[in-house]
C-alpha cells in the first residue's frame, strides 16, 4: 500500500501520463470495436464533410470517415512508437555497456560510428534509411530504430562506465566470471533505470519521427491509416477544412505529452533518493509521528533539507 502511495505522491503529472497511454492504448486496441465506419471506405458524395454526430472529425477528400482513420492511425503510430523503442534500446544499451566495459579499441570503434551517426539530424537519418529500404511499416520502424540507436550508446555508456568500477564488478572479474556474465549480470541491470525513463520519453519522439516520415510521403504508405500521412492531405486543403490537419496533430501532440509526463514519472519512481526521502518523511520521529510530506523532482532545497 506505502509503495501505490509513493506512486502518486511523486507528482500527478505522471498519473496523467499513464492515464493517457492507458487510453490511447485502448483506443488503438479497440479500434475495430469504437470507430464508426471503415476507415477505407470511400464516400464520394461526403468528400470535405464538415463535422457532424454522424461523423465527428468529418470526412476527407476521398470521403472517409476521419475519426476512423485517426483511431486506426493510432495503431500504427503505438506499434512503430514502442518497437522501435525497444529495438533502439536494447541494441543501443548493450553497445553502450560493451564499449563502457571492455574500453579501449572497442570502445573508441562504437564511439566513432556513434558520432558519425549523431552528426546527421535524427530526420535525415531516419529518411535516408527509408528510402533506401523503401517505404513500409516495417522498413519506417527499422529507420526510426536506427536514429534512436546512437542515442541509448550515449544514455548506457556513462552509467555503465560508473558502474563497471564499483567493488561488485571487479570483484566478480576477480573471481573469475567471464565478459558475458559481467555485463548481462552485473552491469546491464544496473545501467536500465535511466535507460527505461529515456525510452518512454523517446516513444513520443519516435512517433513524431514516424509521422514526419508519413507526411513526407516515405514513411507508412496510402492507404494505410497514418498521423503523418492524414496531416499532410490536411495541410493541402487547410484553408477551407482545417479540421483535416487538427484532429491528427492533436493525437500526436497528446500523445508525446503522455510520454513525457510518463517518462518525468518513471525519472521519479526509478530515483533511490526519492524512494529513501519519502520513507524518511513518513517514518516516525522520536517522541511524536512526523505528517507525511509530499517530495517531488520540482521540490526546492529547503523543503528537501526539512525532510532530514
Amino acid at each position: 500500500m506505502r509503495k501505490l502511495c509513493f506512486l502518486f505522491r511523486v507528482g500527478w503529472g505522471g498519473v496523467i501520463g499513464l492515464c493517457l497511454t492507458l487510453v490511447l492504448i485502448a483506443a488503438a486496441l479497440l479500434a475495430p470495436l469504437v470507430a464508426p465506419a471503415d476507415p477505407n471506405a470511400l464516400g464520394v458524395e461526403g468528400t470535405y464533410a464538415p463535422p457532424s454526430l454522424a461523423h465527428p472529425f468529418g470526412r476527407d477528400s476521398f470521403g472517409r470517415d476521419t475519426l476512423s482513420r485517426v483511431l486506426y492511425g493510432s495503431r500504427i503510430s503505438l506499434v512503430i512508437g514502442f518497437v522501435s523503442v525497444l529495438i533502439g534500446a536494447t541494441a543501443g544499451s548493450l553497445l553502450g555497456v560493451v564499449a563502457a566495459y571492455r574500453g579501449g579499441r572497442i570502445d573508441r570503434v562504437i564511439l566513432r560510428a556513434t558520432d558519425v551517426m549523431l552528426s546527421f539530424p535524427t530526420l535525415i537519418l531516419g529518411l535516408l534509411v527509408v528510402v533506401a529500404l523503401g517505404p513500409d511499416v516495417t522498413n519506417a520502424t527499422i529507420a526510426v530504430a536506427v536514429t534512436l540507436v546512437p542515442k541509448f550508446v550515449r544514455y548506457a555508456r556513462g552509467p555503465g562506465i560508473a558502474v563497471s568500477r564499483r567493488e561488485f564488478v571487479q570483484g566478480a572479474i576477480a573471481a573469475g566470471a567471464g565478459n558475458l556474465r559481467v555485463i548481462f549480470r552485473h552491469i546491464l541491470p544496473s545501467v536500465i533505470s535511466p535507460v527505461a525513463v529515456m525510452a518512454a520519453i523517446w516513444v513520443g519522439i519516435a512517433i513524431r519521427i514516424e509521422a514526419s516520415l508519413s507526411f513526407l510521403g516515405v514513411g507508412v504508405p496510402p492507404p494505410t491509416p497514418a498521423w503523418g500521412s492524414m496531416m499532410r492531405e490536411g495541410v493541402e486543403a487547410m484553408l477551407f477544412t482545417p479540421w483535416l490537419a487538427l484532429f491528427p496533430g492533436l493525437a500526436i501532440m497528446v500523445t508525446i505529452l503522455a510520454m513525457n509526463l510518463l517518462g518525468d514519472w518513471l525519472r521519479d519512481v526509478l530515483d533511490p533518493h526519492m524512494v529513501s526521502m519519502f520513507r524518511e518523511a513518513d517514518s516516525p520521529g522520536e517522541g511524536a509521528e512526523r505528517a507525511p510530506v509530499r517530495v517531488s523532482s520540482y521540490s526546492s532545497g529547503d523543503e528537501i533539507a526539512r525532510l532530514g
